[in-house]
């Protein structure tokens, strides 16, 4: 089972200045509805053009930039702004709960159609098994109709990852921001991603399966997002280590530890099973404190085991 840190990170020096305006472009042509070979018509380019300059393989020129900002409807300076600072398509309703302050909460997870399809079309036959026509019909759209959206496969799969670690990463930060101390901010994060990955086990599921069919930029992206999330964890743990509070020499193999058994949750959890998100959860942040040997003195109370 994959661990959030089976990949070493991307150093930043590795996203250049091209491949940070093609990706902008690209979220902008999604934003409009327009596939690439309707951007290509506008710019009077090959679609493979297109494709170039959103994989940042094709320099752009002064003149090039103006056009591309006309056909998207936009002033030339946001094709400069990263589209890493916007939630992904389709995460709104999901990161909801957590603007409201609530990282324990999980309303129904509701996507667009085309995730939607992609979603339920990923779990039965897996990513290389679901075809575009049967995620259209999943989805409610005529083939065509879900090319207007989603230029591929691929791309339907980087969309339901980027809104995956977009939520993950909001709840994150928010149960960090609820907690006093290191004991506290250790259990607050690993109850948090037991929840996460109960409450959106469909998601976590196809993350951790369908990372090896992913292309080569958009997995390097996806798994330095997920590096991310394990440096958190690690840096609690060393918080933990150096207070005294936390007892174990191995404190980044105890986080790696305490990170695979969430996210392992995916594979056996049913959310109509013995235990609640909220039970397994519990049990979750007793196993970890395990795993860093926090003394019981330092322990906080146990978390309440919803029935």
């Amino acid at each position: 089972m994959p661990t959030l840190d089976d990949v070493p990170p991307v150093p930043s020096g590795d996203v250049t200045h091209r491949e940070r305006l093609g990706r902008t472009i690209r979220g902008l042509r999604h934003q409009r509805g327009l596939t690439s070979r309707q951007l290509a018509a506008l710019l009077e380019v090959s679609t493979a053009t297109v494709s170039g300059i959103e994989n940042g393989r094709t320099g752009v020129s002064t003149q090039r930039l103006a056009q591309v900002a006309q056909a998207l409807g936009v002033p030339v300076e946001q094709l400069f702004a990263d589209p890493a600072d916007r939630p992904p398509r389709g995460a709104a309703a999901a990161l909801a709960a957590v603007h409201a302050g609530d990282w324990r909460t999980f309303p129904p997870l509701v996507l667009d159609a085309p995730l939607t399809g992609a979603l339920s079309a990923f779990l039965e036959y897996g990513y290389h098994g679901a075809t575009m026509r049967t995620i259209a019909g999943r989805a409610g759209l005529s083939v065509p109709g879900l090319y207007h959206h989603h230029d591929s496969k691929q791309d339907l799969l980087v969309a339901l990852l980027d809104v995956t670690m977009a939520d993950l990463h909001a709840r994150t930060r928010a149960a960090l921001d609820e907690a006093d101390g290191p004991v506290q901010r250790f259990a607050h994060v690993v109850e948090c991603l037991a929840l996460f990955h109960t409450h959106r086990r469909e998601l976590g599921f196809v993350g951790a399966s369908e990372m090896r069919s992913l292309e080569p930029a958009a997995r390097s992206r996806v798994a330095a997002s997920r590096v991310a999330e394990q440096r958190v964890v690690d840096a609690v743990v060393e918080d933990g280590v150096r207070a005294r509070v936390f007892a174990t020499t191995r404190p980044h193999e105890a986080a790696r530890a305490a990170v695979t058994l969430c996210t392992a949750l995916p594979q056996w959890f049913r959310h109509d099973g013995p235990a609640t998100a909220e039970q397994v959860a519990a049990d979750y942040v007793g196993f970890a404190l395990d795993l860093v040997r926090c003394a019981p003195d330092h322990r906080p109370p146990p978390l309440r085991k919803a029935p």
